[in-house]
């Protein structure tokens, strides 16, 4: 089930009014009834899986509580190889298979591995990640094991981060499901606010902008330089508004029910270095590798100095982009931005002084749009269909220089020869309005960045807040796309 839809409509409010009038006992059932429920309207068969590894991670914390010395850590490493073998399984298997084909055909031997004709199950990458965190943990001392199976399962579970996010500690979430939580109207109005604004952010715009990305990124021979740079401009915007909405309706409607989930985003384009972005952008994702991949490995080589520093980005970027997607237009993704983060670490230094008589504000402005400009690169190999098409894009893009002179130059009217010669795949009416929204967006971030924007409305007088709630859901309405379109994130 996908929080843009019919059924999504119908489906949370049934389980809010229901978890309300249930006794407190019986509630945590409700809620993983109703969290199967949603996650088996993708392919049912695949809840299996998940039963399958709630079970080895519920004995396994367990087993690594009550256990110590080596025992603990056998313990662990099981849990952990059963998670990850999983994942690479699912996610991992044919594109090492691919792999080893094209280099046993390169040295001419014609044994191949076979494939393997599964689906990847949806949100496999965010379960697994926060089923791991939950052994680390008790591993670690900082968590006690959970001795409630239903109450475990949920954990893992819990419908409105159950697909992408956000990827939850055990310490943050599992003592929640076992508080009683009586409804409160005010945090219900707060969560029902932030549903919408999730559903505008991820209808209004994210899916109105995917009309003019996949128009570009669907036919790379005919995009033309200038459609390749706006249309990948809009790209940012689109995955920001679509992941970020998916992460307002989650934190949303957990909030309804009671229950309070990390932020994920933090106005991630305001960011004047990519160290700062990774500090705004997916916050739950780039919080987990920090905690479990990039402080160890750091940790385990400190001796090595400032080269443990480096090592540890590329290695922790380098299975980042594996993450988001089993091809190597994705390692490049993870890799050049962890190639970004190495030289702002070494350099920093080094630019501070350079930049030390450039104005505060002057130097604000440059570091947000060198940022968004790198993000935006780097968003070519993510989104392109194939690493072939990610290197065609970058090399058309260098001719928008000769575009832009020819287009001036022309005697023909400019707005016409855009229109027919640079952007003849984009309509007029939608890429207006999908721009006038942008617009809107940056403006409601901007109010919100010097007050809580939910909180100012909920204040405002009655008259006032319900004409912005009729107004949000009156553009939802006329402006939303409606076509089932799911969430990006749900591949990983």
């Amino acid at each position: 089930m996908v929080f843009n839809s019919f059924s999504y409509l119908i489906f949370f409010p049934v389980v809010a009014i229901l978890y309300f009038l249930l006794p407190h006992k019986y509630r945590w059932f409700l809620l993983l009834a109703a969290s199967c429920y949603f996650y088996m309207f993708f392919i049912p068969v695949y809840i299996l899986i998940l039963f399958f590894t709630i079970i080895i991670d519920y004995f396994a914390g367990i087993l690594i509580e009550n256990s110590e010395g080596w025992q603990k850590s056998l313990f662990l490493k099981m849990s952990l190889v059963a998670n990850i073998g999983i994942l690479c399984l699912f996610k991992y298997y044919n594109f090492l298979a691919e792999n080893i084909n094209a280099v046993l055909g390169s040295v001419h031997v014609n044994q191949n591995i076979g494939y393997l004709k599964i689906l990847l199950p949806i949100g496999l990458s965010f379960h697994t990640f926060q089923a791991m965190s939950y052994t680390i943990e008790v591993y670690r001392g900082n968590q006690k094991a959970e001795r409630h199976f239903g109450i475990y399962a949920l954990y893992v579970m819990f419908f409105p981060q159950l697909v992408a996010g956000p990827i939850e500690r055990p310490q943050n979430v599992l003592h929640q499901f076992h508080i009683k939580h009586n409804f409160d109207i005010q945090e219900c109005m707060l969560g029902l606010q932030q549903i919408v604004w999730g559903l505008f952010k991820k209808s209004v715009i994210a899916d109105r902008l995917a009309i003019i990305t996949d128009s570009v990124y669907n036919q790379p021979k005919d995009a033309s330089a200038l459609s390749i740079i706006v249309g990948t401009i809009f790209f940012a915007f689109e995955i920001y508004c679509d992941f970020s909405g998916y992460s307002d309706i989650a934190l949303g409607s957990a909030r309804v029910l009671g229950f309070k989930l990390m932020k994920n985003f933090d106005l991630p384009f305001q960011s004047k270095s990519i160290t700062e972005f990774w500090r705004r952008w997916h916050i739950s994702l780039s919080a987990w590798f920090n905690d479990y991949l990039f402080n160890p490995i750091v940790g385990s080589i400190r001796a090595w100095g400032n080269s443990a520093i480096a090592i540890g980005l590329l290695t922790t970027f380098f299975l980042s982009g594996l993450w988001h997607g089993a091809g190597w237009k994705f390692v490049i993704f993870g890799l050049l931005h962890g190639a970004a983060m190495v030289y702002e670490f070494y350099t920093k230094k080094l630019r501070k002084k350079l930049f030390k008589r450039v104005p505060a504000n002057v130097n604000i402005l440059i570091s947000r749009l060198l940022t968004f400009l790198f993000a935006v690169f780097a968003w070519v190999f993510f989104r392109a269909n194939n690493l072939d098409e990610a290197f065609l894009f970058i090399r058309k893009s260098f001719s928008v220089f000769s575009e832009i002179y020819q287009l001036f130059s022309s005697r023909h009217n400019v707005l016409s020869v855009m229109k027919d010669k640079y952007f003849p795949q984009f309509s007029t009416i939608n890429t207006t309005t999908a721009i006038v929204f942008l617009l809107f967006l940056e403006i409601v971030q901007h109010i919100g960045m010097k007050k809580n924007f939910y909180v100012s409305i909920l204040k405002s007088p009655t008259f006032i807040q319900w004409v912005v709630y009729f107004s949000f859901i009156l553009c939802i309405v006329v402006f939303g796309v409606f076509d089932n379109k799911q969430f990006i994130y749900f591949q990983f």
